[in-house]
């Protein structure tokens, strides 16, 4: 791994690692397979920890050339993580419009199922953790393209870069990468967590089971 160019990958598996958002063990999906690692977005919980994960976030954008005017989280998790890489940006000089939507729509007040910055006439950056399905981006995509926004990219925290089914070619990320004609930045990947735990001695059993898995459910 580049220590350089990759360096916001080893940051973000460390802190991934530190807060326990990933564990190793023996973990059921909701697709009935027996994973080697679990990875929950939720346990970024602290304001130290989400600062940390959007840097990591940031610089995988950054690296990924999207041009963008705004950044878009679908809820639920995509919402505290799109305003963490709103701060992140300001903090870096630059001052993004954020929005997000609700899982049901408001029908008094400014009523709507969006909040925050008018998406119209925009290039949308949109926030997630994971794609595991698709079908939260593809309702995300649904909503901006409805308000008069573009779809510049998506990117999330870890792509596990394996077929979304069996018999499938392409993983989630890559089905929806191909079916809507845009970038999808993963700040990590499988490979990624493959190179880091070939480098440390202790996580030598971790990576056998990783290899495995990835030998019978990984994307080619």
């Amino acid at each position: 791994m580049n220590a350089t160019t990759d360096d916001y990958r080893t940051r973000f598996l460390q802190l991934a690692l530190r807060v326990e958002a990933l564990r190793f063990g023996e973990f059921t999906l909701k697709s009935g397979r027996l994973s080697p690692y679990f990875f929950n977005a939720g346990r970024f919980d602290s304001g130290a920890a989400l600062a940390g994960l959007a840097a990591c976030y940031v610089d995988a954008v950054d690296a990924s050339g999207i041009e963008f005017d705004l950044l878009f989280g679908p809820a639920y998790k995509g919402i505290p993580l799109a305003t963490a890489l709103a701060c992140e940006y300001a903090r870096r000089g630059r001052d993004l419009p954020l929005a997000f939507n609700r899982k049901e729509a408001k029908a008094h007040g400014e009523g709507g199922s969006l909040i925050g910055a008018a998406l119209a006439g925009k290039r949308v950056l949109i926030v997630d953790d994971v794609i595991t399905a698709g079908t939260a981006i593809r309702e995300a995509l649904a909503i901006i393209a409805d308000a008069g926004g573009t779809p510049a990219g998506i990117v999330i925290a870890l792509d596990r870069q394996e077929r979304v089914r069996e018999g499938a070619a392409q993983s989630a990320a890559q089905a929806v990468a191909a079916e809507q004609g845009i970038a999808v930045v993963a700040v990590a990947g499988l490979d990624d967590l493959l190179a880091f735990t070939g480098e440390r001695a202790e996580f030598v059993g971790q990576r056998d089971a990783l290899l495995a898995y990835r030998a019978r459910y990984g994307i080619a």
